[in-house]
């Protein structure tokens, strides 16, 4: 059993997003998953279909005893295939924004609460998933205190990567004062798009970081937003680019968990990203595709160069710098010869 905290301190990367997908590929292995919504947007919580519920996270931590999320835990609403397993997850809401102002007043054991709260829980599970909310405040922290490896999620973008240098900074702070853990499992970049830009910041975050980025990519697909949108697992969409996304979530999860789990079976690895030929291309945008049921155009000749050479035998320097500066708009001709006041004749 592993604690992963998906992480990011940047909002609006996807960490919702993927750790969802991981939870729907490990769910269709058979492997039992919690999902730990310590976000107070709480869309961990609706996307596995659960609403208004009346246990939360919030209420467990502030009640600082052992096995107090056990309260808050609720099964999913998602429609899994035979075989597989239905994800849990400790529910969220909008109120545990609050509750992490109530517990600064903690100076001993604030960092420590999502720790105490899971005890005896997580370990009726194969794996547990932890959404923290895009911020270092101490809900991101406790959940840094409780995983023992962590999963930074970020976007092919500039201010995207400046947010893993930050996070990486202080995943390596707590893990000093923790011994060594949470360790760091991996980079993965999601929302892939198929633009030069995006290209050219993945391979920025794979030179920079070549033992931490991981291979397995999420790309940007409408599938992944409807699977979200609709509370369903990944793996029960049907539609266009469905087959894609659950390949990819499955090479992620191969990663991250090894291939040999339960159920699992062969995927085909996402194709590797093209760079950029260099930064000068960074905000270069693809070229536009022809549309449907028209014929392409032909290739335009271009016309020929205009010749301006002027041959060195017709040009007078003499006379041409006898006149002194030609005024603006004066058309090419005979050298006018200057009157006796300097002017030029009329």
């Amino acid at each position: 059993m592993s604690i992963t905290a998906v992480v990011n301190q940047k909002g609006g990367v996807g960490k919702t997003t993927v750790a969802l997908g991981l939870a729907s590929a490990l769910g269709a292995r058979g492997r039992r998953v919690l999902v730990v919504d310590l976000d107070p947007q709480a869309n961990a919580t609706t996307g596995l279909g659960v609403w208004d519920a009346e246990a939360t996270i919030g209420s467990a931590l502030l009640a600082d005893v052992a096995g107090s999320a056990r309260a808050a835990v609720h099964d999913s609403s998602w429609q899994m295939a035979a075989g597989a397993a239905r994800p849990s997850v400790v529910a969220s809401s909008p109120a545990l924004a609050q509750v992490e102002h109530q517990l600064v007043s903690d100076v001993i054991g604030a960092q420590d609460r999502l720790s105490v709260a899971l005890r005896g829980v997580v370990e009726e599970y194969d794996e547990v998933l932890i959404d923290c909310p895009p911020s270092l405040g101490l809900l991101t922290v406790n959940a840094l205190f409780t995983a023992d490896r962590v999963l930074v999620v970020t976007e092919p973008a500039a201010w995207s990567a400046d947010g893993v240098e930050q996070i990486l900074r202080n995943v390596e702070r707590i893990a000093q004062r923790r011994g060594g853990v949470p360790v760091l499992a991996g980079i993965v970049v999601n929302r892939l798009g198929r633009t030069r830009d995006a290209a050219y910041w993945a391979d920025e975050l794979r030179s920079t970081h070549p033992d931490l980025a991981l291979g397995a990519v999420i790309r940007l697909r409408a599938a992944v937003a409807e699977a979200a949108a609709q509370s369903l697992p990944v793996h029960a969409l049907s539609r266009s680019g469905a087959d894609d996304a659950v390949a990819e979530f499955e090479a992620l999860t191969a990663a991250l968990f090894g291939p040999a789990l339960h159920g699992s079976g062969p995927y085909e690895a996402p194709k590797p990203v093209v760079a950029a030929p260099g930064p000068e291309a960074a905000h270069q945008e693809p070229d536009a595709p022809e549309p449907e049921g028209r014929e392409p155009e032909p290739d335009r000749q271009q016309p020929a160069p205009l010749d301006v050479t002027v041959p060195a035998s017709e040009i007078d320097l003499t006379s041409a710098l006898a006149g002194g500066p030609r005024p603006f708009g004066h058309v090419a001709g005979p050298v006018p010869t200057p009157t006796a006041d300097g002017g030029l004749p009329r």
